[in-house]
């Protein structure tokens, strides 16, 4: 790596979910593929999600502290100061704005990545990486870039490929995919896939999870007693085949969902998370999906006849494929770091006024 470094500072654990994560390993990629390499202080429950970071080519370093408390603000600073880094991107809604600010004043660009826009975010950039809420939804200071919108979507480069492979639709027999993104809290892949089967037409069921899902064990049980039409999986290389040969999925209106808008899968979203509204509805209303509303009020008679109206109607499905490869070109990893470097210039100029100092 040629450019000064930047800390990634997010917690995963099954309270407040993967999610967050997830996102900064794409973010991190992006900016490595701009030699810039991410370090990442980070809680991680299982523990083992480090080595999956370090794995994918990156630093981490366990945090001690909870994010946003007193000590975590003098533990960034410490790990700042000591690689050296040029910027500090912070996903979670416990960095208060007065966390953040102290972090700007230290000299680094600081990055707040955020689908909630609650509190304030004195920072040097914004980023929502969902469709929702609005840019005028949150509350930043003058000269703070706010990134929002389909333009910034994230969408990893292994599902980005796999737009290419469905130009076109699969021939039947139908294939659904049940994937409700990097954490189900309410265990109803398994439930799903259970009623999907059930449904005519469809003739095989992929639950595309992750490792450390509570009830992955049930999941990999309940496909080997499905005589082959259900299948359990959770590695990143398994993930593109099944995509390309699959007619529809059921999502939950997450990242999940706009990477499957952009390869032009189409979708039925169940929302199992109130901040995930804004996007299924917007993908709704795009005509990428359609929405089936809240988890717990889902009736399996309602999602079976979603279903074979879906199959039924060759045209829907072309329409949501379309529409959602129009709404999401997979470029957004690309926008999102090239704009983080146009606002480094101005950090850069200062360092070298520093140094000749």
């Amino acid at each position: 790596m040629t450019r000064a470094p930047v800390i990634i500072r997010v917690d995963a654990n099954p309270e407040q979910g993967y999610e967050q994560m997830t996102r900064c390993l794409v973010l991190a990629a992006a900016l490595q593929r701009r030699r810039r390499q991410a370090f990442f202080l980070s809680s991680f429950n299982p523990g083992s999600l480090g080595f999956q970071i370090k794995r994918a080519g990156f630093e981490w370093m366990e945090a001690s502290a909870p994010l946003g408390s007193a000590a975590d603000l003098a533990e960034v600073l410490q790990e700042s100061r000591r690689i050296e880094a040029s910027a500090v991107f912070v996903d979670s809604p416990n960095a208060t704005g007065e966390y953040l600010t102290t972090l700007k004043d230290s000299g680094v660009m600081v990055v707040s990545v955020d689908h909630l826009a609650q509190g304030d975010f004195p920072s040097n950039i914004v980023f929502n990486p969902l469709l929702g809420p609005s840019i005028e939804a949150y509350d930043i200071p003058k000269g703070t870039q706010i990134l929002a919108g389909e333009r910034y979507a994230l969408v990893r480069s292994e599902i980005r490929r796999v737009r290419a492979l469905r130009s076109q639709e699969p021939l039947p027999p139908y294939k659904a995919v049940v994937a409700l993104g990097d954490y189900d809290p309410n265990n109803q892949a398994g439930e799903i896939a259970k009623q999907l089967i059930n449904t005519p037409k469809v003739s095989r069921v992929d639950i595309l999870a992750r490792s450390y899902y509570s009830n992955i064990d049930e999941l990999r049980k309940l496909a080997e007693q499905s005589d082959g039409k259900i299948g359990v999986f959770t590695e990143p290389s398994e993930i593109p085949p099944k995509l390309s040969r699959a007619h529809f999925a059921i999502t939950a209106g997450n990242s999940w969902s706009l990477e499957f808008a952009c390869i032009g899968l189409p979708q039925l979203i169940i929302v199992q998370n109130e901040a995930h509204w804004p996007t299924a509805t917007r993908l709704e209303e795009e005509g990428a999906a359609a929405c089936l509303g809240w988890h717990e009020t889902l009736n399996p008679s309602i999602l079976r006849e979603a279903v074979v109206d879906l199959l039924d109607d060759n045209l829907e499905r072309q329409s949501m494929s379309r529409c959602g490869r129009y709404l999401i070109d997979g470029r957004g990893n690309d926008r999102i770091v090239t704009a983080f470097e146009v606002m480094m210039h101005p950090y850069q100029q200062m360092e070298r006024i520093r140094e000749a100092a």
